[in-house]
């Protein structure tokens, strides 16, 4: 212990100023035995500090640790279980009680001894020890003569001193008076004492005599000792008041914490305030333009656009957990809300108008192009719908009905004007096809005179090579490139009519085949615009359709895999547009296969030119979108001309030449 003692005050206690009084080798009672020693110590410098120290062994190493301190003045009582009994239990009562097991009961009496010394010497203070022996605290705290008696070794060996060069002299001298000091040692002693009994009488005498100085000094003491009672009320005054400015202090510092954490509340509290502010405000101009924006205007449209995108970032914002129960945020939801319904309301109304007064604009101007041979153009109408595209994807989001209902509208509104446009065009087109044959007086009357040239010289068809049935599949195989091939197919058919007919009008094949290149050339704008509008002002997705699950990369042409449900999702938006443009222009199928059968009735030989320039036109819609209602109508109009062209070969004759039917095989 001696040796651990050392260790504890070189290492720990003597960096600290302080000195090490006793220690005990303790564990904590009713737990698993994990040792710790508890150290006394006092500092080095004054004020003097008592405190119980506890220390603890590392577990990486073989040196010590200070764990925990104790000040002593905090110590209320002392506990050691029996007074009477062995037993190394002992508690200390700081600010809870601790619990101990000594290593020995005589490490446990000499720790509680010390603590009882040093409470007596520097503190002073009434702390209770309970279950210690009386014996322990006599053997600790003797009287004040047996404190001398027992101390007497220890005093005479600190108060020793040499003798002086001086006193060796006087002893001399004082040896060499008396020349027997040395040989009869009783003369010498008894001399030395009558000496020493009269210095005593002496000494008394004066004393005597100064008993004036004495009563001056014991008076002066007297008040030496009332000034010191005076100076330790003093300080107990001053004890007391430094308790109360600790107490204050105490106090102060808890205000301190709870001042602090009510600043960090706060600050918490504005960054959630500042975050609604920020993302749930929408300034008053936008308010202004979602109620009473004017929708007609490029101004009042721009700042209608402006508004709805804040409005939609307001209402999108990701709250965080516990903002909707504000009432605040209910509130302002709530605003957002009305807000969306009152512009959607607003936006829906207008363009409803809007498309109500452009078709009858568009039905005022029919009057105008019913004499030419051309449809009326809807750039204009577009132009100044697609001002509003950026509404319609708006209300797509946030109000799907309303957006379906200006669909429906939409194409309400225009499938009446085209059906009435396509029927006047498909009118004049009619007119002029037939007016082609009135200079002969009555095309109608030549038919049968030329389907039987035409059969006559068609009959060698049958025998070289065999009967031309065709079918449907067979379209696909048709050679036609660019319109310089159209042209010379064309005067490739010009020659063969001449060769197969002669009493055929030429000039009337010719007007007959430009007429219908012309209702094909004005159709395939009018639809691929009208198909491009619907795609941008009602934002359907255009694109190809990959295979499910696929996606190109532009960039180096790679196939990535994309989401299922994006997949079905632009398949859908696709098939709305086919399906707006199927109700938009279902009259141009009908009207085309009627045209189509007039220009067959008037000659049949005019199918072979109506074959060549549908399977032209249906080339170069595929080229542009294999998936566009254009491209699909054209397809299924030339399985009608293929059929009407396949009808017209099996009524030619099979004696025509064998050079002429290679001509036509090799036109096919």
């Amino acid at each position: 212990m001696t040796a651990i003692k050392h260790a504890l005050q070189r290492d720990i206690f003597t960096p600290n100023d302080e000195r090490l009084l006793s220690i005990v080798n303790v564990c904590k009672a009713g737990k698993k035995k994990k040792n710790c020693f508890l150290c006394a110590t006092v500092t080095t410098e004054r004020p003097v500090q008592v405190k119980v120290v506890k220390v603890k062994k590392s577990d990486k190493g073989d040196f010590y640790k200070r764990q925990m301190a104790w000040e002593l003045r905090d110590l209320t009582e002392v506990d050691a279980k029996d007074a009477n009994k062995e037993n190394p239990e002992f508690d200390l009562h700081f600010e809870k009680v601790y619990r101990w097991v000594a290593s020995s009961t005589a490490e446990k009496n000499s720790f509680i001894s010390c603590i009882w010394k040093l409470n007596q010497r520097y503190l002073r203070k009434k702390v209770e020890f309970v279950n210690v022996s009386p014996q322990l605290l006599e053997e600790s705290v003797p009287s004040g003569e047996s404190q001398s008696v027992a101390g007497g070794d220890e005093d005479a060996l600190d108060d020793y001193q040499e003798l002086n060069a001086r006193e060796e002299q006087d002893i001399e001298s004082m040896m060499e008076v008396c020349e027997y000091a040395i040989s009869n040692a009783e003369a010498f002693a008894e001399k030395l004492s009558r000496e020493l009994q009269v210095l005593d009488g002496a000494n008394i005498q004066s004393i005597m005599a100064s008993e004036k100085q004495v009563n001056i000094l014991m008076q002066l003491l007297d008040r030496a000792l009332g000034e010191v009672d005076n100076i330790e009320g003093k300080l107990l005054s001053y004890e007391e008041m430094l308790q109360s400015v600790k107490e204050q202090m105490d106090q102060i510092s808890q205000s301190n914490r709870l001042i602090q954490i009510s600043n960090t509340n706060n600050g918490k509290l504005l960054d959630e305030i500042q975050f609604l502010v920020n993302y749930m405000d929408l300034s008053k101009g936008h308010i202004k333009a979602l109620q009473e924006g004017d929708l007609s205007s490029p101004k009042g449209i721009e700042a209608c656009i402006n508004a709805s995108e804040a409005l939609s970032q307001c209402m999108n914002v990701t709250l965080k957990p516990g903002h909707e129960k504000l009432m605040a945020v209910k509130q302002q939801q709530h605003l957002f809300s009305e807000l969306r319904d009152t512009f959607a309301r607003r936006l829906t109304n207008h363009l409803n108008n809007v498309f109500v007064h452009q078709g009858h604009d568009q039905s005022s101007t029919l009057s105008q192009h019913t004499a030419e041979l051309t449809l009326p153009k809807h750039s204009p109408l577009h132009r100044d719908l697609l001002r509003y595209a950026k509404l319609m994807e708006w209300l797509k989001n946030t109000q799907r009905e309303k957006y379906e209902g200006l669909s429906r509208t939409y194409v309400d509104y225009m499938t009446r004007l085209y059906e009435r446009e396509i029927k006047d065009f498909f009118e004049v087109a009619k007119i002029k096809m037939a007016g082609t044959s009135k200079d002969g007086k009555g095309k109608f009357a030549t038919l049968p005179r030329k389907e039987s040239a035409l059969k006559q010289e068609t009959e060698s068809l049958h025998g070289s090579s065999g009967k031309l049935t065709g079918s449907t599949s067979s379209l696909n195989k048709l050679a036609v490139s660019s319109s310089n091939s159209r042209r010379s197919q064309s005067s490739s058919l010009l020659d063969m009519g001449n060769m197969s007919a002669s009493d055929l009008d030429v000039a009337d094949r010719t007007r007959f085949d430009k007429i219908f290149e012309q209702v094909l050339s004005e159709l395939e704008p009018l639809c691929l615009a009208e198909q491009d509008f619907i795609s941008k002002f009602f934002k359907l997705q255009q694109n190809p359709t990959l295979a499910q699950g696929e996606n190109v990369d532009d960039s180096d042409g790679t196939v990535h895999s994309r989401p299922p449900s994006e997949h079905r999702h632009s398949i859908s938006e696709k098939d709305m547009v086919r399906m707006m443009m199927n109700k938009i222009f279902q009259s141009i199928e009908t009207e085309l296969n009627s045209l189509i059968a007039l220009g067959d009735k008037i000659d049949s030989f005019n199918s072979l030119y109506m074959l060549v320039k549908m399977s032209h036109h249906v080339w170069t819609a595929e080229n542009v979108d294999p998936a566009s209602y254009l491209s699909t109508t054209l397809g299924n109009v030339l399985v009608t001309v293929k059929r009407n062209f396949d009808k017209c070969i099996n009524t030619c004759s099979p004696t025509s030449s064998t050079h002429w039917a290679n001509r036509l095989r090799n036109l096919m």
